[in-house]
């Protein structure tokens, strides 16, 4: 029997986990994890570089983003699994690469809850600018860290209510935007119209390559996208769930995205924003809702937490993935009295409170070079699930596994099309000399990986063929 048959036959029941995510929380994680402060703040730089044609920008990320998910139903409903990327990579590419991706994907949640966790402290320093950043900061870690210590029902419940709150805000948003340009009421009333899209310089003000290069901001909006990928193992009903939240991601990408953006620039000129300050903020004050700054930035704290826990959920599982391939210690395995990866959970949360202490004391560059760390781990993460479903497809036609119930339109081309986007993104990152940075950090990563890897080798030989006893088994 081949390991790949081996594989198959694991089942999502034998991992222990509790199936304590219902319909509607995998629906509003999958609605949450396309809407994050990579949007909410970010988009503000973009818009200065790009103009309107960030809008376009937008458009075309999520269709690649489209492709990806589809990719990635496809194999969740091959076979459900929790730490689905570094499985499917382990199955269609081998161990080595299984061991990469799992590691790359838990390194992308602890840099992001790095990052989340700082921003959090300094949105709540808007109302309270006296209580030091470092103690609001580290409240949220601990409350954090004990709702996903205590059920997984209680982290999907918390995270159905962040993401209500960023979808509610994002509709009044173009409910609002919309009445401006309909009825022209409000101090923006007289400024407001479509032609604003065009009116100044165009619709490419800066030029296509200048759009281009928002291309690595955009994606970094679009990740934790694929959560809804390490929630199989522990949703009631995958078979139904998943699909539904999958296909209805174009929608959201159309109306978070797509059509909150073009409300904006419709009712304040492009020219009118400027980076670091949040283009929802500045509609808001053109508008001139009272307390509209206050509004936008609860939602935008809501956002950062949000994304923040969503890290130490997906970090514990995907720990507890590569332990049970013999890739990390066997302690990681175990789960706690409420079925949750308690320790993977705990070591994930010391990590991102070192990051919390060294976002205090490093220069304001460091946040950002957190930031492309994330968005280089991420793209590979995306790239695995692209090739695994290429490989799969190839092994469905060759009738050596079973066909998928959720099959991704356009079979594997639409995968060889996203593999070539986020390839060229990754050479916009190469050509960008601050982004660049985080591409040097993956080589380090890559290389320590590659050497724990030689170390696990060396000492069992098997692991590499998924057979013997894993050498961290004498560890845990």
């Amino acid at each position: 029997m081949t390991s790949a048959q081996v594989d198959t036959e694991k089942t999502p029941e034998g991992e222990g986990y509790e199936r304590g995510l219902g319909s509607r929380q995998v629906q509003m994680i999958a609605i949450g994890g396309a809407i994050g402060v990579g949007l909410f703040l970010g988009a503000g730089a973009n818009i200065a570089k790009a103009g309107p044609s960030l809008i376009f920008m937008y458009a075309i990320a999520g269709v690649i983003i489209f492709f990806i998910m589809r990719a990635l139903g496809e194999l969740l409903l091959y076979r459900p699994v929790s730490g689905s990327f570094a499985e499917y990579s382990r199955e269609f590419l081998g161990p080595f690469f299984g061991y990469f991706t799992g590691w790359t994907y838990w390194l992308m949640w602890v840099v992001t809850g790095m990052a989340e966790l700082t921003a959090a402290a300094i949105y709540v320093n808007y109302w309270f600018p006296s209580i030091p950043q470092w103690v609001t900061a580290l409240v949220f870690l601990v409350i954090l860290f004990g709702v996903n210590l205590i059920s997984v029902k209680l982290f999907g419940e918390l995270e159905f209510w962040f993401s209500m709150v960023k979808v509610t805000a994002l509709i009044g948003m173009i409910v609002i935007g919309l009445g401006v340009l309909t009825f022209g009421f409000s101090s923006a009333g007289d400024t407001a119209a479509v032609s604003n899209l065009w009116a100044f310089d165009g619709f490419f003000p800066k030029g296509i390559g200048s759009s281009l290069m928002t291309l690595q901001g955009v994606m970094f909006a679009y990740l934790a996208v694929e959560l809804v990928g390490v929630t199989a193992g522990e949703s009631e009903d995958p078979e139904k769930t998943l699909p539904k939240a999958i296909n209805t991601l174009p929608w959201r990408i159309a109306l978070f995205y797509v059509g909150a953006l073009t409300v904006i620039l419709c009712v304040v000129k492009w020219t009118e924003f400027a980076p670091g300050v949040s283009p929802f903020v500045e509609a808001f004050a053109k508008i001139g809702i009272p307390a509209g700054a206050g509004i936008v930035n609860f939602v935008v704290l809501t956002a950062a937490l949000s994304s923040c826990n969503s890290g130490m959920y997906s970090t514990g599982r995907m720990l507890r993935n590569l332990a049970e391939s013999g890739e990390a210690p066997a302690v990681f395995k175990k789960l706690s009295s409420t079925k949750a990866p308690a320790f993977g959970i705990t070591v994930s949360v010391l990590f991102m409170g070192v990051g919390v202490i060294l976002n205090y004391i490093v220069p304001e560059k460091a946040f950002g070079y957190v930031v492309s760390v994330a968005t280089a781990a991420g793209i590979w993460t995306w790239l695995m699930i692209l090739i695994s479903h290429v490989l799969y497809r190839r092994a469905v036609e060759a009738g050596r596994l079973p066909a998928s119930p959720f099959p991704a339109p356009g079979g594997s081309k639409c995968s060889y099309v996203a593999i070539a986007f986020l390839l060229f993104v990754t050479g916009l990152i190469a050509y960008d000399a601050d982004s660049r940075v985080c591409l040097y950090v993956m080589a380090v990563w890559a290389a320590a990986l590659g050497i724990g890897w030689a170390i696990l080798k060396s000492r069992n030989p098997r692991i590499a063929d998924r057979g013997g006893e894993p050498e961290f088994e004498k560890i845990g």
